[in-house]
């Protein structure tokens, strides 16, 4: 499983949240609304990692998913994009499987 980043969702996260070089943000499962699977969606936060089983780092600042919140992804890649009409973003699924 990986996380890919768009350039418009790297900037979200350096103009919206005011992530820097240096800081780290975690995709966190939360109870609620409409996401991979039901009745659970993804959060954003700045933290540091403890158990982090996906990494990804781009432009200094790490992006991960902690072993607690694996099973969200169910080996589903994550694509994180901004929506242009809202201005906020967007998480896409794809399988490994093909």
């Amino acid at each position: 499983m990986e996380i890919h980043l768009s350039k418009d969702a790297r900037d979200w996260f350096h103009n919206e949240m005011e992530v820097e070089a240096g800081e780290a943000v975690r995709f966190f499962v939360r109870y609620g609304g409409d996401g991979l699977q039901p009745g659970f969606s993804l959060g954003v936060t700045k933290d540091s990692p403890y158990e982090a089983v996906v990494r990804l780092e781009e432009d200094e600042v790490l992006y991960f998913i902690e072993e607690a919140d694996h099973w969200y992804f169910d080996e589903h890649d994550l694509h994180v994009t901004v929506d242009d009409t809202l201005g906020e973003l967007s998480y896409s699924y794809e399988s490994k499987e093909a």
